[in-house]
């Protein structure tokens, strides 16, 4: 029997006050970097954010997902990478592979066992690497929630789609100032950002993060097409992969209806290490859920799970 649902609402009695910030410093020398971080203190496995491109802290989704996590009385790490949000660090001058370095040292800093790394977006991507980084570790992901998940967005999603003049201006003078659609203003996509992320692409070979993953994705979105999605679906060939389509759903997922997914997807993960029974469900291996959550299958010969 499945354990109990816990409350998606805060149940009366319980403190939603955000604890407050911490620091620590990622890096050495002139790379050296204050990274903000708040760590709210609950039940295992912990919850690990880790946000998307321009994106921070304390944005509607992980706002969202702390008020969840103090209702269930769930642990759960915030931070914001370098050059993002409270942290320190110049943005055009990080890149993948030290916003990965400072998501492993939240990590390593911030949880006491193996979390579930919940990556928004870009934050897909890294959490992917990060659970390979820490594969053989006390800190392997128990395991993975992925909202539109970008990877290898620098160079599928955006070098790939740029067109002959934006490629020139890149590599010419190094930048591009990109416009954006949810106005903050435009910002800088470097020629060291692009060359940076093609050191950690992962579309090509099998990817085996070694923990189930859960992926949710609207078929709106503009950013992130459902079609990756799927294509990163076909890259994890040998773990427990559920991935849910939001018909009406856009790249941000922050709808009241899309947090509830969220919450539920966190819920039913059927987390490595535990018993069934520990978890609020067992979803079967590679099973995509259609929008109007009938199964479409995802399964290749010899894998378990549905036709």
């Amino acid at each position: 029997m499945a354990a109990p649902d816990p409350p998606t609402q805060p149940a009366p009695g319980k403190d939603l006050a955000a604890p407050p910030t911490q620091r620590i410093v990622v890096g050495a020398g002139a790379a050296a970097r204050e990274i903000a971080a708040i760590v709210r203190e609950g039940a295992g496995p912990p919850l690990v954010w880790l946000p998307g491109f321009r994106s921070h802290m304390r944005s509607v989704k992980a706002e969202a997902l702390d008020a969840w996590a103090a209702a269930c009385s769930r642990a759960l790490v915030r931070f914001d990478y370098g050059g993002h949000g409270e942290s320190g660090g110049a943005f055009e001058t990080s890149g993948i592979s030290v916003w990965l370095e400072d998501a492993l040292a939240a990590i390593r800093r911030f949880t006491t066992e193996a979390p579930v790394l919940v990556g928004s977006s870009m934050g897909g991507w890294l959490a992917l690497l990060a659970a390979r980084a820490l594969r053989q570790t006390d800190r392997a992901p128990a395991g993975l929630v992925l909202i539109a998940p970008a990877v290898d967005f620098t160079e599928r999603l955006m070098w790939a789609r740029f067109p002959d003049d934006i490629r020139a201006a890149i590599l010419e003078r190094g930048v591009y100032h990109r416009p954006s659609a949810y106005g903050d203003g435009p910002y800088p996509i470097t020629r060291a950002l692009i060359e940076d992320g093609r050191r950690h692409l992962l579309f090509g070979a099998p990817i085996a993060p070694g923990c189930p993953v859960h992926i949710l994705q609207g078929v709106q979105d503009p950013d992130v097409p459902c079609s990756h999605a799927l294509e990163l679906v076909e890259h994890l060939p040998g773990d427990d992969v559920a991935l849910t389509l939001v018909r009406d759903g856009d790249h941000r997922l922050a709808r009241p209806e899309d947090l509830e997914r969220l919450f539920r997807a966190i819920e039913t993960l059927p987390v490595r290490g535990r018993e069934p029974h520990e978890a609020a469900g067992r979803l079967l291996p590679r099973t995509a859920k259609r929008p109007d959550g009938s199964g479409l299958s995802r399964s290749r010969p010899g894998d378990p799970g549905e036709l």
